[in-house]
């Protein structure tokens, strides 16, 4: 990951902290306040990102980049069981067009 990439993921890390530390998010019954604990690259383009919460617990969000068009820049869900799961089953489908494709090239 480049410099200025991982600056603007350190600062948007930061962003989603706040966005979620807001006391009238939706959702946020127990008022939880959320502060960056670590940021964790994975490749060029994504990371995970672990939050504390005042109530001693962790949340962890995938963060992603897209460099290109109107979407440009850095961009994060919070992955339940069941998407990590479908995430899972992907590698496979991914590798299985990459082996078609290759014979293309």
């Amino acid at each position: 990951m480049n410099k200025a990439t991982a600056l603007e993921l350190r600062s948007f890390a930061e962003t989603i902290a706040k966005r979620y530390s807001s006391t009238s998010r939706a959702c946020n019954h127990n008022n939880e306040a959320f502060s960056v604990d670590e940021v964790i690259p994975t490749s060029d383009h994504s990371a995970v990102i672990n939050f504390k919460k005042n109530t001693g617990k962790i949340a962890v969000a995938f963060a992603y980049y897209i460099n290109k068009g109107r979407s440009k820049g850095w961009k994060y869900f919070f992955p339940t069981d069941s998407h990590l799961n479908g995430m899972q089953a992907f590698l496979f489908y991914k590798l299985q067009a990459e082996r078609a494709n290759y014979s293309k090239n």
